[in-house]
């Protein structure tokens, strides 16, 4: 059997302590325990905590970080670094990897992780068994505005309020 891999995205400014960094090392320990290798951008914030859960259950983990960041290194809990050299070759190898996506609440970046990896899915150029799980409510209103214009967008995104929905949303999927 081949590596099944499922991308997180989420915010690199969440620090230990935060809801948001429990969510993703939660996040990352359940889904290396179910099997899966985690994929994410490889540094600090979210990342460095969905990597540290994985790994300490075992798991691999899958950085795809920037050789653009100058002065930017892996977080400790990378298993396997994948360096792009743009934030569009880092996304796109981060969306090709993943079999599933869990999005995190974030900022900006966060923001087009999830705006592309659904977009595609709207057009049909992801295929239709890669889910896409909002973990954490961060994103609800951002869904409810866009369905508002586009009620059939919203079928191609899944909530989840704990990390335990989104891992078993994603092995239903699977």
């Amino acid at each position: 059997m081949s590596e099944k891999i499922i991308t997180i995205f989420g915010t690199g400014r969440a620090r230990e302590g935060d809801s948001a960094y429990q969510l993703a090392y939660e996040v990352g320990k359940l889904l290396a325990q179910a099997g899966f290798t985690i994929a994410n951008g490889g540094y600090g914030g979210t990342m460095l905590a969905a990597a540290k859960g994985a790994s300490e259950a075992g798991g691999e983990v899958v950085g795809v970080t920037c050789s653009a960041f100058k002065n930017s290194t892996a977080n400790k809990y990378v298993t396997r670094e994948i360096v792009t050299g743009s934030l569009d070759e880092r996304l796109d190898t981060l969306i090709k990897l993943g079999q599933g996506y869990v999005v995190l609440g974030g900022g900006t970046g966060t923001l087009l992780e999830l705006a592309k990896v659904w977009e595609l899915k709207n057009k049909g150029f992801l295929k239709t068994d890669k889910p896409i799980i909002l973990l954490g409510g961060f994103w609800k209103p951002l869904v409810d505005s866009v369905a508002s214009d586009d009620p059939e967008s919203s079928r191609h995104v899944k909530q989840a309020d704990r990390p335990e929905q989104a891992v078993k949303l994603i092995i239903d999927d699977s």
